[in-house]
C-alpha cells in the first residue's frame, strides 16, 4: 500500500487511495474519525497505522484538530478494535479463527499461527510489545481471547502499548508536516531492525535453556546412588 508521494518542493499533493479516503473521514469526523480509523485496523490489519497515524499528526499540525485529541482517540479507537478481535477469539475458538483468517483478504492462517507463538513463547507480555509489530500489532489479541486472558488486563497493556506507537508515529507525522509521508519508510527499517533483534533475543534465550538442560541432565547422571540402593547392594553382600 503506498502512501502519498512527496514532491520535491517539500510539499505534499493531496493524498489519493487509503490515505485519501483516511483524510477525508478526519476532515469530517475530525479526532474521533482518526480513532475510528485505528479501531478499524485493528480489526482488518492490511489497513497501515504507518499512514494513518503519521497523517492524523499532519492533520493536527494544520490545525485541524488538537494533538492531545489526536492521541487519546486513536488510543480508544485501538483498544476498542483489540476488543473486537478479543471477543473473536474467546467465542469462537482457535478452529474457526483459523477459517475465519484464511476468508479475510491480504490476512493468512499463518499469520494467526504466528500471533499465537509468540502470545505462547512471552505470555502477556506480548500484548503490550506486540503493538509495535506490524500484523502482529492486530491479532496478538486473538490469542490472548482464545487464552481468556483477564480482561482488565488486556486492555490496560493494549492501552499503554498503543499508546506509545500512536505517540512516536503521531507525533513524527505532525513534526514533519508536509513530508508526513516519510515515516512508513522509516517505520519500515525501524521495523526490521527490531524483528532482528527479537529473533536475536529469542534464539539466545533458547540457547540458554538448551544449554541449562543439558547441565541438568549431566548432573543427574553423575550423582550418586540413592540410600536405598545403597542399602540394597550392601546386604546382597555376603558376611
Amino acid at each position: 500500500m503506498t502512501s502519498a508521494t512527496v514532491a520535491s518542493t517539500g510539499t505534499s499533493p493531496a493524498p489519493d487511495g487509503i490515505a485519501g479516503w483516511a483524510m477525508g473521514l478526519m476532515d469530517a469526523l475530525g479526532a474521533p474519525g482518526a480513532g475510528l480509523i485505528v479501531a478499524l485496523e485493528h480489526v482488518f490489519p492490511p489497513l497501515p497505522s504507518e499512514v494513518i497515524l503519521p497523517l492524523a499528526g499532519f492533520s493536527a499540525g494544520k490545525g485541524r484538530m488538537a494533538l492531545w485529541e489526536v492521541l487519546v482517540w486513536t488510543t480508544l479507537g485501538a483498544v476498542a478494535g483489540a476488543l473486537v478481535l478479543y471477543g473473536l477469539g474467546a467465542l469462537l475458538g482457535r478452529e474457526r479463527i483459523h477459517a475465519l483468517a484464511a476468508k479475510v483478504p491480504l490476512v493468512k492462517p499463518s499469520d494467526v499461527e504466528k500471533a499465537e507463538d509468540w502470545f505462547d513463547r512471552h505470555g502477556r507480555r506480548t500484548v503490550l510489545f506486540g503493538r509495535m509489530v506490524p500484523v502482529i500489532r492486530s491479532l496478538i489479541s486473538v490469542p490472548a481471547g482464545l487464552e481468556r486472558m483477564p480482561l482488565a488486563t488486556f486492555c490496560a497493556l493494549t492501552a499503554i502499548g498503543s499508546l506509545v506507537w500512536n505517540t512516536l508515529l503521531v507525533v513524527a507525522g505532525y513534526l514533519l508536516g508536509d513530508n508526513w509521508s516519510r515515516v512508513e519508510q522509516y517505520v519500515g527499517t525501524g521495523t526490521n531492525i527490531l524483528l532482528g533483534l527479537a529473533a536475536a533475543a529469542i534464539l539466545l534465550w533458547a540457547g540458554r535453556r538448551v544449554a541449562e538442560n543439558r547441565r541438568s541432565s549431566s548432573g543427574d547422571g553423575n550423582s550418586p546412588a540413592p540410600d536405598g540402593d545403597r542399602n540394597s547392594t550392601t546386604s546382597g553382600k555376603p558376611s
